[in-house]
């Protein structure tokens, strides 16, 4: 959810908005995919996510756990993950001529990259990390295009939702040695959040909101 890190040592010290523009276009990133590849487990999945991804390819999401994504503890809290696989250790999406297979359905992390979000104040900005892509010249483009995200405004309500969420469950996690209560806690949000499928054709966002209604009374 969160890194600590030297804001003057990974950006241009300026933090954008949606309206904003930055240099950050690749040009379709062509002849390069490195960003797809040694990212670890760096690239979790919120529930909007697990929504493209499970909608997109007509796949459950214990079908997605099989081999594409894989799960690991943040801040205490078990999240999904994309995972990296083979000598290489790359997306499992990523084909033999280093192309995305999942383009249209990509994780919000993938969308926003080179940019990253930095939350405060019950908010969040984003800014260009300068070391994280080695694909030159970059172009400026405005981030709203960028992110490639329809209706971007309640995208960014709800991932701040999320990510203020997960947080305070995180806090309350730490002042408990209940392990008993730690598992429950991420199974009950796996199930909630990424286990029970979504419907197709309704909206996501209404969707979610329904499950948050319960899980806030957690």
């Amino acid at each position: 959810m969160d890194r600590e890190i030297d804001m003057k040592k990974v950006s241009d010290g300026r933090f954008y908005s949606l309206r904003d523009m930055v240099k950050a276009d690749c040009g379709g990133c062509r002849d390069c995919s490195d960003c797809c590849r040694g990212m670890g487990s760096s690239i979790v999945l919120d529930p909007y996510d697990g929504f493209r991804l499970t909608t997109g390819l007509n796949l459950s999401f214990e079908q997605l756990l099989e081999e594409k994504v894989e799960l690991n503890v943040v801040e205490g809290i078990v999240l999904p993950n994309m995972k990296m696989t083979g000598i290489k250790e790359q997306c499992g999406f990523l084909n033999s001529n280093g192309r995305c297979e999942i383009h249209m359905f990509r994780p919000g992390i993938c969308r926003i990259f080179p940019l990253g979000r930095y939350y405060e104040n019950g908010g969040f900005q984003y800014f260009i990390q300068i070391h994280e892509c080695r694909k030159e010249p970059k172009t400026k483009v405005k981030v709203q295009k960028w992110i490639d995200t329809p209706d971007a405004k309640r995208n960014e309500a709800f991932i701040n939702e999320w990510h203020y969420f997960l947080k305070s469950l995180s806090r309350r996690l730490k002042h408990t040695e209940e392990e008993n209560f730690q598992k429950s806690l991420s199974m009950y949000l796996l199930k909630n959040f990424y286990l029970k499928p979504y419907e197709k054709e309704r909206d996501f966002y209404v969707q979610f909101q329904e499950r948050m209604i319960e899980a806030k009374k957690l």
